[in-house]
């Protein structure tokens, strides 16, 4: 019955993930939130931290594993994550948006129980304590949105068996996007280095305006699309599936969503 409610209001939702990398320098970081304090509307932040736990980890002696750009998440690792992005990272960032006239409040998936996540099973590799997003409570969410309250969102869930568990936060971030969906017109904008999709990597400008299911299976067989863009486009496609409206890659200084690829 609410979600009745709520289709015939629904109003425009921005969903930005930015990557550690732009948070955790003062320069970009400062660009970052005022560029996202001038989104008009309802909105969500939610942001990585890679880099930041590597060095507080380094300088607790705990040594950083990865496979394929993916942290192994042991018990005095998650400790660490835990303490970086639900802690340092995220509340620089809420304190940086509550000075620039944003209400924002910071949470994990355990936070409100937004986030609820399984534990990786062991295949191949032993991840350890790493999510899989089972259910977004897109409900809770959108009832904080109303009130002009904005989240900003940590890479980290819960088992709701009392684990906190490290999650990807373009994960986070697409299945955040379908679980508001019903609520919203949903804007999911995933931002990084480059100017968006592009069609040759060594040349910035050259960037594919639009993508479809189509052209991306076509470029993916050509070599043009290829490595870590195939999940992150896969991750948008997805998303698209499951009722989201829009969703933009481009860079970090362009997160008003006028440029960059969008995905169709």
């Amino acid at each position: 019955m609410a979600t009745h409610i709520w289709n015939s209001m629904k109003t425009k939702l921005t969903i930005i993930k930015v990557g550690g990398k732009i948070v955790e320098e003062e320069a970009t970081l400062y660009k970052l939130l005022d560029d996202f304090a001038g989104i008009e509307g309802s909105k969500v932040l939610v942001h990585g931290g890679g880099r930041s736990a590597t060095k507080m980890a380094a300088q607790l002696g705990i040594e950083s594993k990865m496979v394929n750009g993916r942290r192994i998440t042991d018990a005095e690792t998650l400790k660490v994550v835990t303490m970086v992005y639900g802690g340092l990272v995220n509340k620089n960032i809420v304190a940086g948006l509550q000075a620039r006239g944003v209400n924002a409040i910071g949470l994990t998936g355990a936070d409100m129980n937004v986030i609820l996540s399984d534990k990786r099973p062991v295949k191949d590799i032993d991840y350890g304590f790493v999510g899989d997003v089972k259910q977004v409570d897109g409900q809770r969410l959108a009832s904080l949105l109303q009130t002009g309250i904005v989240p900003v969102m940590a890479p980290l869930t819960h088992d709701g068996k009392g684990h906190i568990l490290n999650t990807n936060a373009d994960t986070i971030a697409g299945q955040t996007a379908i679980g508001l969906s019903p609520y919203f017109d949903v804007t999911l904008i995933y931002c990084f280095e480059k100017k968006g999709v592009l069609r040759d990597e060594a040349d910035d400008d050259s960037v594919i305006p639009a993508i479809n299911r189509q052209q991306f299976a076509e470029w993916v067989r050509l070599g043009v699309i290829q490595g870590g863009m195939i999940p992150k486009l896969e991750n948008a496609f997805q998303a698209i599936d499951a009722g989201v409206s829009q969703v933009i890659i481009t860079a970090a200084n362009a997160i008003d969503g006028h440029q960059g690829t969008i995905i169709r």
